[in-house]
């Protein structure tokens, strides 16, 4: 456990409310501490307010903040005499107490405080520090956790059982902890949760939460539970693409939509999928319940999804309320699935979701075989879990969440997506929701996008080889494969029949047939997995119903992928993949428009630049937007009930009307 704290990088830091931006985000840096927006820090900072009243407030981590990204905007001031109040009272509900929270802040655009704010409250201590930190969990995960975590900490900490977040707990640790706190105490763990360390500054609270989980690595490395070998053989592993987009299928059915799913077969991954205990070890529950929420209570062993979802669905009925409200947000489809051939797969109603899962769950893993190691790991009742994952406040989130973006949960893939209409359809298919894997063999699109639902990939696609690998490697990333756009394509120099060499000619045809049927026949088992059925846009040309002199090579070719996107349609109907097509022209914002080659084409026109591009029907200028639009709806709702079509995105030519 490394301390991280930097005397010059703090000076950067101004006053309490600053100080307490650093080292949250210290703590943030750690993922062996926080995960995902997990954990919390305060400070109590005494101000005045407008009135010239002075007041207490609590600054606490707020909802939806990462602390490792935290700003001073994320930390949420709610006034610290009312929350000591709230305490002492006998009862509050959460949606009373969130609304407590919500209405006694002092910034009314404030992030909604974390539920554990009346616990920070209590606390009698400037800064208060909250992590879900790996090797505690480990410790507090086993059958004899508590005796263990006496023995390490001895009066340095007060332990409090596990009881689930909100006003229950802070009232449970308002009796608890002055009874039990003594001078040496500097932390405090919740069992099965995570770990409290306070100060007087933002640095003595960082500093005691590192070394309260270094005491608890060090314990870990006596008993020969901290470093975790790989058995041999185990390896990395390259999972087949169709067992995994099968697997997707199948769990977006239980689910009711499209999911992604991101898989991992790294070796400890694949370790861990191969253990003989396996079952045991690994579907009693999470490391912690703030892990619920996204990874579910347990993880599916192997493909059998439906004989998950009756397991899953006969754990709902043993624990839930009768209501229907409550059974109407049963989603018995699970987030993670060990596999000893896939290895870890994740999934989410998106990539970013799907990566969430990912990553607790390889921290999950860490903490299981630790405590395995100490002797058995041991989760919570699954009363407890279940209460949290269908807790009211998580059900209500649920709800308020809206309707997702049309493509979320599907996954395309674009070619030719480095530039011009290609990279214009990963714009246009990211921003509905879409995972997009974006193939060119422009090296620039392997940094294209710095986010989770895209994945650049070097690839060209003349190369056989280069395809399979790049499909193994879109399907490990997000699951499968809903949507094709085939857009790469070259325009060579202008050359009449006469003058045509046959290289040249087999360089078109190599790019814009070849390789195109070759993606084609290589996706079709892949589409025909599709949730929601594939779809396939190919971007075709004008010069398919026009064809211009000098362009014989370019139009020939477009020719022959335009009748081979007919044939996919009529073969493709009964799998449900719908096949259409899109004939731009003149779409200026390309590479191969270049200023000098527009100059030169409006000169021989006798025309200035901007109105030859707009030489059409319409009189209006076509772009690579225009174009991508029009592919994206076409993989939409809109063109369900559509196949086999042609469509002009040209403003009009008059030799193709």
């Amino acid at each position: 456990m490394n301390n991280l704290w930097n005397d010059a990088e703090a000076a950067n830091f101004k006053g309490d409310l600053g100080l307490r931006v650093y080292t949250s985000r210290l703590l943030g840096r750690d993922k062996s501490l926080v995960l995902h927006g997990g954990g919390n820090t305060s400070v109590k900072i005494r101000e005045r307010s407008l009135t010239g009243e002075e007041e207490d407030i609590l600054y606490v981590k707020g909802s939806g903040w990462d602390l490792e990204f935290i700003e001073e905007a994320g930390l949420s001031p709610v006034r610290l005499g009312h929350l000591l109040k709230l305490s002492r009272l006998e009862a509050l509900s959460d949606p009373q107490m969130v609304n407590e929270l919500l209405t006694h802040m002092t910034r009314a655009s404030a992030p909604a405080p974390s539920v554990e704010t009346i616990l920070h409250a209590i606390l009698p201590f400037k800064y208060v520090d909250h992590t879900h930190a790996d090797a505690v969990l480990a410790i507090t995960n086993t059958g004899n956790g508590e005796q263990r975590i006496r023995e390490i900490y001895g009066d340095k900490v007060v332990i409090i059982p596990y009881v689930m977040p909100g006003f229950d707990l802070a009232r449970l640790c308002a009796a608890r902890f002055p009874a039990e706190a003594r001078s040496r105490t500097i932390g405090m763990v919740l069992m099965n949760h995570g770990v409290f360390s306070f100060g007087a500054t933002a640095r003595e609270s960082y500093d005691r939460m590192i070394g309260l989980v270094q005491m608890a690595e060090n314990y870990l490395a006596r008993h020969k539970a901290w470093d975790l070998p790989v058995p041999r053989g185990a390896g990395t592993r390259k999972p087949p693409r169709i067992m995994a987009a099968r697997l997707r299928a199948e769990i977006s059915r239980a689910a009711g939509f499209p999911l992604v799913m991101t898989g991992r077969s790294d070796e400890r991954s694949v370790a861990f999928c191969n253990r003989e205990d396996l079952k045991d070890i690994s579907r009693q529950g999470p490391a912690t319940p703030d892990h619920v929420i996204r990874t579910k209570r347990i993880p599916m062993i192997g493909g059998d999804v439906d004989a998950y979802a009756r397991e899953y669905r006969d754990y709902f009925n043993q624990h839930a309320p009768l209501a229907k409200e409550t059974k109407s947000m049963l989603d018995p489809a699970p987030r993670v699935v060990l596999d000893r051939d896939l290895g870890m797969c994740a999934l989410g109603r998106t990539a970013k979701d799907a990566a969430i899962v990912a990553d607790l769950y390889s921290h999950t893993m860490d903490v299981i075989e630790r405590a395995a190691a100490l002797g058995g790991y041991r989760a919570l009742p699954a009363r407890d879990i279940f209460d949290v994952e269908y807790w009211d406040l998580e059900q209500a989130k649920l709800k308020q969440g809206g309707k997702p973006p049309v493509f979320s949960g599907e996954v395309t893939l674009v070619t030719g997506a480095a530039s011009g209409i290609g990279r214009a359809c990963v714009d246009s298919l990211l921003a509905r929701g879409a995972a997009v894997i974006g193939l060119d063999i422009d090296p620039g699109i392997t940094s294209l996008h710095e986010r989770n639902d895209f994945l650049g990939l070097r690839c060209d696609i003349t190369s056989e080889n280069e395809i399979a690998d790049a499909l193994e490697a879109g399907v490990k990333a997000f699951g499968g494969l809903d949507m094709l756009i085939l857009n790469a394509g070259i325009f060579p120099g202008g050359a009449t029949i006469a003058t045509l060499k046959t290289d040249e000619w087999r360089g078109v045809m190599k790019v814009n047939v070849d390789a195109n049927l070759v993606l084609l026949r290589e996706c079709h088992a892949l589409l025909k997995l599709a949730p929601r059925a594939g779809r396939v846009v190919i971007i075709g040309s004008k010069n398919v119903a026009a064809p211009g002199p000098g362009a014989a090579a370019y139009s020939a070719s477009k020719a022959a992928l335009n009748q081979l996107a007919r044939v996919a349609a009529l073969e493709w109907g009964a799998d449900g993949i719908r096949v259409n097509v899109l004939h731009p022209n003149a779409v200026f914002d390309t590479g191969i428009w270049t200023e000098e080659v527009l100059a030169s084409r409006a000169a021989h026109y006798g025309i200035p630049v901007e109105e030859y591009k707009k030489k059409n029907v319409l009189n209006v200028e076509v772009t690579s937007r225009d174009v991508a639009e029009l592919a994206a709806e076409m993989c939409g709702p809109l063109f369900a009930k559509t196949t086999g079509a042609q469509l002009p995105v040209d403003g009009g030519n008059e030799r193709v009307i």
